[in-house]
């Protein structure tokens, strides 16, 4: 039995995955999931961001004394697994992303933190407050505010940049969303072309949000790339 671990998005958690999880499970994979510290009502860290996220993932793995597991992972999720693949060779299977945004500048990084103030939020859009503090809990605008920081931190310094993708040996698929509005389809080459053993698929008539993707599409164009 393939093992696979799914990996959540920016102001995500494991559970928006489990309807994937469940559709895996029944194509007989044995699936992994969990929450990245600060989501999820999974505490906070000292630490926060890609980095810190990657050495938890690290951690899952010999947790669960996994063998290169394969891993799907979303967004955020994506440039984590990417990132981890990169400075642990032979840690990980093959990698499936979808919907990863590599390109940050400090134009990207002001443009999208707009979108991650909860004043305006809650003022706005109180319905995705409270779902993001169901999902979240109290800390929810925390999350936000740290979600922000990495955002900048990125766009300072885009830690997951042209060297570090000539390093990875991995199997990778690179995913994108046709009316994907935060990811374009040129960064997501210029990825591919970097990455020696990369493809790419696209998933139609599908936004960002994980919550609009066809689960039983997705589940197999990934079964059909780990066999």
């Amino acid at each position: 039995m393939k093992h696979i671990i799914l990996l959540h998005g920016a102001l995500g958690a494991k559970d928006q995955l489990e309807p994937l999880k469940e559709t895996l499970s029944n194509l007989n994979y044995q699936v992994f999931s969990f929450s990245f510290s600060g989501h999820g009502k999974i505490p906070f860290q000292n630490e926060f961001g890609i980095k810190q996220f990657a050495n938890e993932l690290k951690n899952f793995i010999s947790e669960h004394k996994l063998k290169q597991p394969h891993v799907f992972a979303y967004s955020m999720g994506g440039y984590v697994a990417l990132y981890l693949a990169s400075q642990k060779i032979n840690l990980l299977g093959n990698i499936i992303t979808l919907g990863t945004k590599f390109s940050w500048t400090k134009e990207i990084a002001q443009r999208e933190i707009k979108q991650l103030d909860p004043k305006i939020i809650l003022e706005k859009v109180p319905k995705f407050a409270e779902a993001l503090k169901q999902r979240h809990g109290d800390d929810w605008e925390l999350l936000l505010e740290r979600t922000a920081d990495m955002m900048v931190s990125l766009g300072n310094i885009n830690i997951l940049n042209s060297e570090l993708f000539l390093k990875i040996e991995n199997k990778v698929l690179i995913g994108l969303a046709d009316k994907d509005s935060m990811v374009t389809a040129e960064e997501t080459t210029t990825v591919i072309e970097q990455i020696q053993n990369a493809s790419r698929y696209t998933l139609h008539e599908t936004k960002h949000p994980i919550e609009t993707v066809d689960v039983n599409s997705l589940a197999g164009i990934i079964d059909r790339f780990l066999q």
